[in-house]
């Protein structure tokens, strides 16, 4: 009986042997091909993104992020084929902007429109309000090629000056007075760890309203996707894609120069960096009216946005991407 039972384990122990090592096997092969995958983003410009046109059509050079702030408030606004969305929008935010630099001659701003490659007219619409409200104003940053909306607010973000910098979406869904309810999230915030923190927009309050009005399927791929960011990336953040986010200048420079999705999932990804480096993060509830025109296909977008989430994690996890201070220290 002993010998008998000897024999039986005896390949049982092979087999879990070999269950080991080809388990193995497949965890480095996970490892070398998130490695090999993982491009690096390229942060270099074009020669035409270096600089903007002043009203009367001359080239000046775009500042950096590194360099001290010289405004108080810098608007980055990501557009793509906007050029039937974009007016509404800068209608709204630049009639609030200078009324309250009438009501307050010290409040200073710019706002950058950051044209993703657009097909449209979106940079000659841009144009004429640096042509009415002047280049100290009004900006506009035409890539040479598409990037995605995460590349459009970083590279918009890295030509900022000011102390404070809003990213607001063109579609103009998010009242533009509410950046005074994001102000006060980030002032609510007495411990800013160098001036760190973030404060976002969000629309979890309108969400019971939003289910009302959605498909069962549409429902089910916004909870999935909610689930996917609380497991993987974010937590304690129920809005973590409102297009309505306010930095401090120095909270900007850290997340974004680790920022590495340049797609729809990047907002997810900068506030990972966030919670990574202990960058305090307050969620303010704004107004939100839902803008025909998005640029998302319902089903493959959120499909592509749960693939990046799973992939954010695991890059990191395995060693693939690193944060901005972890590569200085080194």
């Amino acid at each position: 009986m002993f010998t008998g039972t000897w024999m039986m384990d005896f390949p049982l122990n092979d087999l879990l042997q070999y269950s080991m090592i080809l388990s193995l096997i497949v965890l480095l092969l996970v490892v070398v091909i998130l490695h090999v995958s993982a491009n690096t983003v390229d942060q270099t410009r074009h020669e035409k993104e270096k600089h903007f046109l002043t009203a009367d059509g001359k080239e000046e050079s775009f500042p950096s992020l590194m360099d001290p702030p010289s405004l108080e408030l810098s608007v980055v606004v990501p557009s793509y084929n906007e050029e039937l969305r974009l007016p509404v929008m800068m209608d709204e935010a630049m009639e609030y902007l200078e009324k309250r630099q009438k009501e307050n001659p010290t409040f200073t701003y710019e706002v950058i429109v950051v044209d993703d490659g657009s097909k449209d007219k979106t940079t000659e619409v841009a144009m004429k309000y640096t042509k009415k409200y002047g280049a100290q104003k009004v900006r506009v940053l035409t890539l040479v090629k598409n990037r995605g909306k995460g590349g459009a607010v970083r590279m918009g973000t890295l030509s900022c000056r000011g102390r404070l910098i809003l990213m607001a979406d063109a579609d103009g869904a998010t009242k533009f007075a509410d950046i005074e309810n994001v102000e006060e999230g980030l002032e609510s915030i007495d411990e800013k760890p160098n001036n760190m923190v973030i404060s976002c927009g969000s629309r979890a309050h309108l969400e019971k309203e939003s289910v009302a009005h959605r498909s069962l399927f549409r429902t089910f791929l916004m909870y999935g996707f909610h689930f996917l960011v609380w497991f993987f990336c974010v937590r304690g953040i129920k809005d973590t894609q409102c297009g309505f986010k306010l930095f401090t200048r120095e909270a900007a420079l850290k997340t974004f120069s680790s920022l590495h999705v340049e797609r729809w999932a990047f907002d997810v990804e900068l506030l990972f960096i966030a919670q990574c480096l202990e960058i305090p993060v307050v969620e303010v509830a704004v107004n939100w009216t839902e803008i025909e025109g998005s640029k998302l296909v319902p089903f493959w977008s959120w499909l592509q946005m749960g693939l990046d989430l799973v992939l954010i994690r695991l890059r990191y996890l395995t060693g693939a991407w690193r944060l901005e201070s972890e590569r200085k220290t080194q």
